[in-house]
């Protein structure tokens, strides 16, 4: 088995659950095998998967064939490797639209996109990671090379702290031994920086990445708390540091994506 912090996504298989007796292994395998693939990757070989995932070749041989005849991948003889087939789209944007969140905030972070020329994106968790839901983006002439469907680290980016920032004491300890584990050797700056995010959030009402998550990245995140009990997001903007000077993105950037939030989150309950 590879390494934890080696895996896609910052995870493996938890040995707890796969001893749970109403816990299904061979369906949590098969998405792993999904989970694989990367953003660019065409296409990934039987033991491209098993160095990816840490299972077996033959078992990867099996689950391949399976997601095949069922449509999750598609194989290619002539390269003798697979590609996500369109049900895993379907099921992807059909998840996409089920959130009302990206189309209440969309204009809104279109809004700011604009006003700041930066991007201005939505994103939720992926294990260790952040995924992007929705990407606004204004007219600076460098632009972040992330769309829907990027990931970015959970632990060091301004949407992950600001994420991290918003949960509850309970689900924010055992988060934080998920870290401590993903982490390793860095988990003493990691963890620093993020209750430093965590006391930015509680005083000023957002968490800053200045070259934390990259050295050449610059970023303000705020969180969004469903008033439903639905799952916490995040917003940010950022951009190249050489386009965002920290004293302006505190000072102007910070206070206007957190009204922006604000304003999402009332015309997501009407009040």
């Amino acid at each position: 088995m590879r390494r934890r912090e080696e895996v896609p996504n910052g995870d493996v298989l938890n040995p707890d659950e796969e001893r749970d007796p109403k816990f299904v292994s061979a369906l949590a395998r098969g998405l792993e095998v999904l989970r694989a693939y990367r953003r660019g990757d065409a296409t990934l070989g039987n033991l491209e998967l098993a160095e990816r995932t840490g299972l077996p070749k033959p078992t990867i041989s099996r689950l391949t064939y399976t997601l095949s005849k069922l449509g999750y991948l598609d194989y290619e003889p002539l390269s003798g490797k697979y590609r996500l087939g369109t049900p895993v789209l379907a099921l992807g944007y059909t998840c996409l639209a089920g959130m009302g969140v990206r189309q209440v905030a969309r204009p809104f972070m279109q809004e700011l996109a604009d006003y700041s020329t930066l991007q201005v994106a939505l994103g939720g968790r992926d294990r260790m990671s952040i995924v992007y839901l929705e990407s606004c983006r204004g007219d600076a002439p460098v632009i972040l090379a992330l769309d829907v469907g990027s990931h970015i680290k959970l632990s060091t980016s301004a949407m992950g702290r600001a994420y991290i920032a918003a949960l509850g004491e309970t689900e924010r300890a055992a988060l934080f031994e998920r870290l401590e584990e993903h982490e390793g050797e860095r988990w003493p700056r990691v963890r620093e920086g993020l209750l430093q995010a965590i006391e930015d959030y509680r005083t000023k009402g957002y968490c800053t990445s200045i070259g934390s998550w990259k050295a050449e990245v610059n970023a303000v995140g705020v969180p969004l708390v469903p008033r439903d009990g639905g799952p916490v997001v995040a917003f940010n903007l950022g951009g190249q540091a050489f386009l965002v000077d920290p004293v302006r993105l505190e000072q102007d950037f910070a206070p206007r994506l957190v009204e922006m939030v604000r304003r999402i989150d009332a015309a997501l309950y009407n009040v």
